[in-house]
């Protein structure tokens, strides 16, 4: 077994990129990868690495800690979808009109194929889980797929407590930036519980 696996495996979490925090092209690298790992003498080697645990089933990619591509394993999926549907304050405060209107329209429909600034707010704020591909034509394209349809397609439901969810990860990570940890300055109130009372509907 690969040492990034291992190491996956035994964590449940692993960032793609990180020069502090367990990451894949640490591991696979020998030494922590400041800025781009594309310009890694090891970078071949960490894009092999990254292709097969994203191509793993048990794996999904979320940008969990930091606001970074992050690798969660199978076994801490019912505490991410706990928090991804949480409805809470910090994933709905200072969204622009244009990430309001993409995330209906996401959980409405269930998937959505879209990308760029509106897309990767809403990733950050776990409001979608977003999946990279390549169009017939070539194109790199993202699909973004809400909580609820991802829930429903893998079979597993909602069913921990959101508190105790949140601390799973933080003891995994005692020291990672955690998207619920750093809110954002302005009323928190009134946007989050519009979206989260449409949401339950």
């Amino acid at each position: 077994m690969t040492e990034y696996l291992d190491r996956l495996l035994r964590d449940g979490l692993l960032l793609k990129s990180d020069v502090s925090l367990p990451s894949v092209a640490t591991l696979v690298a020998g030494e922590p990868v400041r800025g781009s790992w594309w310009a890694h003498p090891a970078a071949h080697s960490i894009f092999r690495a990254l292709e097969e645990l994203a191509g793993r089933a048990d794996v999904i990619v979320v940008k969990l800690v930091a606001g970074k591509d992050t690798f969660v394993h199978e076994r801490l999926w019912p505490q991410l979808l706990a928090i991804t549907m949480s409805h809470e304050p910090w994933q709905f405060a200072q969204l622009t009109k244009n990430a309001r209107d993409l995330y209906n329209s996401v959980l409405h429909a269930g998937e959505a194929e879209e990308c760029g600034p509106d897309a990767r707010l809403l990733e950050s704020r776990l409001l979608v889980r977003g999946k990279e591909f390549h169009t017939t034509a070539g194109r790199h394209q993202k699909k973004l797929e809400s909580w609820e349809h991802w829930a429903q397609r893998i079979g597993i439901r909602n069913e921990l407590p959101v508190c105790e969810s949140k601390k799973t990860f933080e003891r995994i990570y005692p020291t990672a930036k955690w998207p619920w940890s750093k809110l954002p300055s302005d009323d928190l109130s009134g946007p989050s519980k519009s979206y989260s009372a449409q949401s339950r509907k």
